[in-house]
């Protein structure tokens, strides 16, 4: 998931863009990084960019569909890497937590800065985590999936309050713990 290297200067000037800028947005957050500073470290220019992403508002959406595709691309991988089952969300979030380029959910980040002025980030964001739910409930088992069901909205809260939690600084492990101990409290052992 991390594409913070150097781009190569051989891939199409839209990929450099997009790489560039979900670079600087995740980073530096959305608001906070200009056009200009894009432009000038993805090597295009200004009118290169507006023929790809018309507005700043077109490169944000492509930004967050971009996010969306690497990181469930990378969750899956993490879920799968941590045994396939439920109880791998824990692991696989810590794994994230540690990066040393984390900073948090790139959607929740969004919303908290734009949802007002661009409504379609809500949209986007509801997909992305549904998407990531998605991926949990197939690590379920049969006999476990009755369960969880009636609990997603317990389980995203105690998931989206672990991100805030390590985003801010604070020691993830409490919020893991909490979640671990609500998946064990609200699921039968997964048969081997």
């Amino acid at each position: 998931m991390n594409t913070n290297s150097p781009i190569p200067t051989g891939i199409p000037a839209r990929e450099r863009i997009l790489v560039t800028a979900h670079d600087l947005f995740y980073r530096q957050g959305v608001r906070a990084t200009g056009i200009d500073r894009i432009i000038a470290e993805s090597g295009v220019t200004k009118v290169t960019l507006y023929r790809h992403f018309p507005s700043k508002n077109d490169l944000i959406l492509a930004y967050l569909d971009y996010r969306h595709q690497l990181w469930m691309t990378w969750f899956d991988a993490a879920l799968t890497r941590h045994g396939n089952q439920i109880q791998s969300l824990v692991p696989a979030l810590q794994e994230w937590f540690e990066r040393p380029d984390f900073r948090g959910c790139a959607f929740l980040n969004s919303v908290g800065e734009l949802a007002e002025a661009l409504p379609a980030v809500l949209d986007i964001t509801r997909n992305h985590k549904q998407d990531m739910w998605q991926a949990i409930l197939q690590r379920a088992s049969r006999d476990q999936r009755p369960m969880l069901e009636p609990m997603q909205n317990v389980i995203t809260i105690a998931i989206d309050g672990a991100i805030i939690h390590a985003q801010y600084g604070q020691q993830p492990t409490a919020s893991l713990t909490a979640l671990q101990q609500i998946l064990e409290r609200v699921l039968p052992a997964q048969e081997k």
